[in-house]
């Protein structure tokens, strides 16, 4: 790192768990982010200003007025712009170190495995099970760590998927797909816009961690939060060794 980097994470690098080669490990990284709204916003905010090398930021969908209310990577006049350009913008005046890769489409099938692959930690902030399964999918099959996160009315969820060890459930573990899961998005039912907010930094929280590797990760728990009680439970994940998705995967 050159002597403006280190001024810069100077406050990351004081810290033992971090130092130097962390944060050495994070400017050398690699993030893709599936979506540009409530979580991603937090979470790619955060991540720029951590210092991640390239974050590949995919959504595409347009900047909605009824978006700001909660998506802090976008403003007024971006209402009508892509939120893949939008964000860019705003996290270049964040910190012009970090290379936006803009990715203004919905990723799936060759081009989801190709950008999970290329990735070092993957962050779903979509707000649908079938990106989220397609999401786990790709993971699995790259071996990749996947943090997921999820909000809706006063509710919110994280957990981490790290598909690098053999002990660790996938998200299908949890939830399984084709299953009578009830499916409930802010659009309809509305959300509190600071539970995006807390939610969207767990998950970058727990991926810089997971770039660094310290500390111990929400692997293996699925963490939720109750914020009109302000109420935190944790639950313990095993895998499922029937999981049609993971179950080829060593136990």
């Amino acid at each position: 790192m050159n002597d403006d980097q280190l001024l810069r994470y100077s406050r990351h690098i004081l810290l033992p768990q971090i130092g130097i080669e962390g944060q050495e490990a994070i400017v050398a990284s690699r993030v893709l982010v599936v979506g540009a709204g409530g979580l991603g916003s937090p979470a790619a905010l955060y991540l720029a200003a951590a210092g991640v090398g390239t974050l590949v930021l995919a959504d595409g969908d347009t900047v909605d007025l009824t978006n700001l209310q909660r998506q802090i990577l976008h403003t007024q006049d971006g209402v009508g712009r892509l939120k893949v350009e939008s964000g860019r913008d705003s996290l270049w005046r964040l910190n012009p170190e970090t290379k936006v890769v803009p990715l203004s489409i919905r990723l799936e099938g060759a081009a989801l495995e190709e950008e999970v692959g290329l990735a070092d930690v993957v962050l779903d902030c979509s707000d649908n099970f079938a990106t989220r399964h397609a999401i786990n999918r790709a993971c699995v099959l790259s071996g990749k760590p996947l943090v997921s996160g999820a909000a809706v009315r006063f509710d919110g969820q994280v957990s981490v998927f790290d598909l690098r060890r053999d002990d660790s459930p996938c998200y299908h573990c949890l939830f399984p797909e084709g299953e009578d899961v009830e499916e409930v998005r802010c659009a309809v039912m509305g959300v509190f816009a600071p539970i995006t907010g807390i939610v969207g930094t767990v998950q970058a929280a727990e991926a810089l961690k997971l770039l660094i590797g310290c500390g111990e990760t929400l692997t293996g728990r699925l963490l939720l939060l109750d914020a009109l009680g302000m109420d935190w439970r944790t639950i313990r994940l095993g895998r499922d060794p029937a999981c049609p998705v993971c179950q080829s995967r060593r136990a």
